[in-house]
């Protein structure tokens, strides 16, 4: 670094020690200039290095972030995190607050809208989402022909992105009213959705939304009503679910919702957007943590072995699962909430040993330097699939479980890349590191090994089975 004396070769101006608190001096040692970067919001524009050059016909200095650990991609305004204070806000409010006083629908309205509704507000939003809940007959049908032991992940994110044929309208994403549609129709029809993909692996006809119902409560009768005339959960599961779909609403640009946002960057339609956040949930390091934490739980056993787990853990010989997280780097405030309702679920439900199990690691975890000094603290998957398989929800169900509230979250993070005036199509830069300038060899005199011995480019086609 270099002092606020120095200047760039490129036009720059003596800095003022005013100027200094706002901008970096930056000394490329290889030419010996020094470049001043603006510095807004703790953060220097990626573009702004391209002017630290060798020569002019140079490309310009780049900056290398695999995973964006260090980098942001974009301006928003929903949620804040502080993960060394362990505090979660959406839109200013605090997430306790939210879960305490109000609905997941209302929480969406608030993540959709940047505001909490009125009253007025609030009875026209539940009104139109609870009018939408129903799909065309053809996406039944279209669900339908998946195999009987299909993963209800696979078609979820098949069934959302078909949306997409079912409204041709939605790509006109600058008219707000389509936008609006977009939004009511994803956030009612994903609760739909993911309950025919429950029904479907267990054989079961599906069942049709219940407007009587609220958001939660019509899941649950979506999944395990029978032969009931009129379905009525248990108000305890229900509450317990719906604070579950507003803990897991949004969180910041996470894998999914940085998919949703790079997707929606070509300007496609908002359904395609959101498929690939189904898409990017659908892996095991982003959506499948609570159904590890509930393996290494039944692993376990029973409390008495958790002393000799901790000590695999602490010799690389196991995984402690549900503890740590990207961000947070103290107890996840998600965590603490889900906590409190475990029992109230378990009352309804029944007890699970597992329980037992996990509040014992929890406290032993936590007692010990060696996993507090390393900022092991619980995050949200770790309580959250206790009261999924006490709802007896299969473990293949619980990331289409998450993909529900989320959808709430990537809509709302849809909007505002669409209304941001920054954002473009994304595409990152790359760091070449292929071969460069080769000629083309004749198939006849290529030397290679007989057999394959590592995964070609690209594969050959592989038979097809039966018609």
């Amino acid at each position: 670094m270099a002092s606020e004396q120095q200047t760039s070769q490129d036009g720059g101006g003596v800095a003022t020690a005013e100027q200094a608190q706002d901008t970096l001096t930056v000394t490329d040692n290889r030419t010996g200039r020094s470049y001043e970067l603006e510095i807004t919001d703790g953060t220097v524009r990626g573009m702004d290095l391209r002017q630290i050059k060798v020569s002019e016909d140079d490309f310009g200095l780049m900056s290398y972030d695999p995973a964006f650990t260090n980098t942001a991609s974009c301006r928003s305004a929903i949620t804040y995190i502080d993960g060394e204070t362990g505090i979660l806000q959406h839109r200013g409010y605090p997430i306790e607050q939210l879960c305490e006083q109000s609905s997941y629908v209302e929480v969406a309205y608030l993540l959709v809208f940047g505001e909490l509704p009125t009253k007025a507000q609030l009875d026209r939003w539940v009104y139109d989402i609870t009018h939408h809940t129903y799909v065309h007959e053809n996406i039944k049908k279209f669900v339908e022909g998946f195999r009987y032991d299909a993963h209800p992940m696979g078609m979820l994110l098949a069934s959302v992105g078909a949306l997409s044929t079912f409204y041709p309208d939605a790509k006109q994403i600058d008219d707000p009213e389509e936008r609006y549609m977009a939004a009511i129709r994803m956030i009612a029809k994903m609760p739909t959705l993911a309950a025919f993909a429950y029904r479907h692996n267990l054989g079961l006809p599906y069942i049709y939304p219940d407007n009587d119902l609220s958001y939660s409560e019509n899941f649950l009768s979506m999944l395990y009503k029978m032969t009931a005339v009129k379905y009525e959960p248990d108000p305890r599961l229900a509450r317990a679910l719906d604070v579950l779909f507003i803990l897991h609403a949004d969180h910041e640009q996470n894998c999914s919702t940085n998919a949703v946002r790079s997707v929606g960057s070509s300007q496609v339609d908002p359904y395609s957007a959101v498929a690939a956040g189904v898409a990017a949930l659908y892996g095991p390091l982003h959506g499948g943590a609570n159904e590890a934490v509930l393996r290494m739980l039944r692993r376990i056993e029973k409390p008495e072995n958790i002393p000799d787990f901790l000590e695999g853990v602490k010799k690389r010989e196991e995984r402690l699962m549900g503890f740590g997280h990207r961000v947070y780097k103290n107890y996840d405030p998600r965590a603490r909430i889900i906590k409190k309702h475990v029992d109230e679920v378990l009352e309804a439900t029944g007890d699970n040993p597992l329980l037992d199990i996990a509040v014992e690691l929890e406290k032993r975890a936590l007692d010990d330097e060696y996993f507090t000094e390393r900022k092991l603290y619980p995050n949200v998957d770790f309580y959250s699939g206790l009261i999924y398989e006490a709802l007896r929800i299969p473990a293949d169900m619980f990331t289409v479980i998450f993909a529900i509230p989320r959808t709430s979250g990537w809509v709302a993070q849809w909007m505002e890349l669409n209304e941001d005036s920054e954002q473009k199509i994304a595409r990152p830069r790359q760091i070449y590191t292929g071969e460069r300038d080769r000629d083309y060899v004749a198939i006849g005199d290529r030397e290679g090994p007989e057999k394959i011995t590592g995964p070609p480019a690209r594969r050959p086609p592989r038979p097809r089975r039966g018609a």
